[in-house]
């Protein structure tokens, strides 16, 4: 086992850390609580980590309703009882310029991050709320962990990172491309690697993760090229609420022909907007398949053309596909969607398999007949499983040095 480390005083994340491994043998073995907050619901899970791959003890989704995350996270340690917790890893969606890997998070990187709610408005705040309940709960030498949403774009190339706008503008206050659902996808791609590439590391993929939020990246031997999402989580795809990509000029039409406030402006892109404003019934989309409105369908049309635009997109960015994924709750339980998305493709290579794809439904599958050059999957993104993977490591290295 490795030395107390000694170095500057006042370095509390390392004092945690070794507190942790004296308490719980944390080179051995690790309880791992994942905290993984969305734009609409909380997914919580305890992972066992003992010199290999996370095992999971237990995992709940909650939907986030007016509910306080302090009492779910009080009510899934009662219920479950994972034992005692050696660190916490925490989901962040957004890590601006500041992170780009796994981090302990300590005053000064919550304070950060605290900056960083304005660009991420749907989440960050709760990740807060969640990061203060959670050290609430337990003792204060218990490291809290973040894993960001941001970080597997860290490496994006330049064309794919750039804004048009001024050099020094862009330099000066951080303007750029930062992409999110990093974990979702990453996590995608190994599944994809151990599933349908049979352990290669190599090739080219489109990953499509479709939920609440939704976007698509594409990943060139498991190093993402371009994505949908950009300085903020509303660029891109079209969404349950949010709006997507949308003509800027729109908005200073609304700002200054009509006296739109930012705040009008920040709710209408992000809560009235997607799937739930265009059907003006839901942003839900088992209610708008099953409804026979005009404009539940146009809803869903809409959505379906948006994607479909990003897939041939990023088969041009990337010459051409090894495969392509679904994920996320769309993704994985409408097959009608992933139809109507990838429907007449033939000229790219891509062929559904209709028999296959609509029996896949909730489990993961191949959906593309075996004729087909460009293979279709679905496929789950466990991101808590590769939270939990993040954190063991970053302990691990801390303890050491």
């Amino acid at each position: 086992m490795a030395s107390r480390p000694e170095g500057a005083s006042g370095d509390v994340a390392r004092a945690m850390v070794w507190s942790a491994i004296e308490e719980n043998a944390i080179l051995d073995t690790m309880m791992l609580l994942t905290v993984n907050a969305g734009s609409s619901s909380l997914r919580l899970a305890a992972y066992s980590v003992s010199g290999g791959e996370p095992e999971a003890i237990a995992s709940a989704r909650y939907e986030l309703q007016g509910a306080s995350v302090a009492e779910l996270l009080r009510n899934f340690l009662a219920q479950y009882q994972p034992g005692h917790i050696t660190a916490v890893v925490h989901r962040i969606v957004h890590g601006g310029p500041h992170f780009s890997g796994p981090s302990l998070i300590d005053a000064a990187s919550e304070q950060q991050l605290a900056q960083l709610t304005p660009l991420a408005p749907l989440h960050t705040g709760r990740s807060l709320s969640l990061i203060r309940a959670a050290r609430a709960l337990f003792s204060a030498d218990t490291p809290h962990i973040a894993s960001f949403d941001t970080a597997f774009y860290s490496g994006l190339p330049p064309f794919a990172r750039h804004y048009a706008l001024p050099a020094e503008l862009t330099t000066r206050l951080g303007l750029r491309r930062y992409g999110f659902h990093g974990l979702a996808h990453e996590a995608l791609w190994q599944r994809w690697s151990a599933v349908a590439a049979r352990g290669a590391s190599t090739g080219r993929i489109l990953t499509l993760q479709l939920g609440s939020g939704c976007s698509i990246t594409a990943t060139r031997d498991g190093r993402p090229v371009d994505t949908s999402m950009g300085f903020t989580p509303l660029e891109g795809l079209m969404m349950a609420t949010r709006s997507g990509d949308i003509d800027p000029g729109l908005l200073l039409y609304l700002q200054q022909h009509h006296g739109w406030s930012t705040g009008d402006l920040d709710d209408l892109l992000n809560r009235q907007s997607g799937l739930l404003g265009v059907s003006g019934l839901s942003a839900d989309m088992r209610v708008l398949l099953a409804s026979d409105s005009a404009a539940a369908k146009l809803a869903v049309g809409l959505y379906c053309y948006r994607v479909r635009k990003y897939v041939g997109a990023y088969l041009a960015v990337l010459g051409g596909a090894d495969s392509i994924v679904f994920g996320g709750g769309v993704g994985e339980n409408a097959p009608e969607v992933r139809a109507r998305i990838l429907s007449d493709m033939d000229w790219a290579g891509v062929h559904i398999d209709p028999t296959a794809n609509s029996a896949t439904t909730g489990h993961e599958r191949r959906i593309s007949n075996l004729q087909s050059p460009v293979s279709v999957w679905v496929l789950k993104a466990d991101e808590q499983a590769l939270m939990a993977r993040q954190a063991a490591t970053l302990l691990a290295a801390q303890a050491t040095h």
